[in-house]
């Protein structure tokens, strides 16, 4: 199977996306895209099972530096996510990444421009970009 690049996927979503042209029509989905990644999240946890959340206070010690900060953070999620779940997520991610390569089509903006601009900061700047 061929590797799909950014501006391959983005070529093809400017060749599919007929209905939400307009970028009213492009913010709302990609919106609601989000909301449905969140929810497809939510349900690993709340209609599987395959994932627990126990969420407590991160505890970070008070000299810790932000480059430690990582060591010291918890996701809150226990467990593993099941196929179907992981099906679900990956589906609901790839329509989310639909919406938001309409947008930037709408826009005339390059992701793939978008992604090594901000991959380059996040390499200069490490992270001192974050704080």
């Amino acid at each position: 199977m061929k590797t799909v690049i950014i501006g391959d996927f983005q070529e093809k979503v400017d060749q599919l996306l007929i209905r939400h042209r307009s970028i009213l029509d492009s913010l709302s989905k990609y919106q609601d895209t989000n909301a449905r990644v969140n929810r497809a999240v939510t349900k690993t946890v709340t209609t599987c099972g395959c994932l627990t959340v126990n969420a407590t206070r991160q505890n970070i010690p008070k000299d810790a530096t932000f480059r430690d900060y990582k060591q010291y953070m918890d996701s809150h999620f226990q467990g593993n996510l099941c196929e179907n779940c992981r099906e679900i997520i990956e589906s609901k991610i790839g329509d989310n990444l639909f919406y938001l390569a309409a947008l930037c089509n709408i826009l005339d903006l390059d992701l793939d421009e978008i992604l090594i601009k901000e991959f380059n900061k996040l390499s200069t700047l490490g992270h001192y970009n974050l704080t």
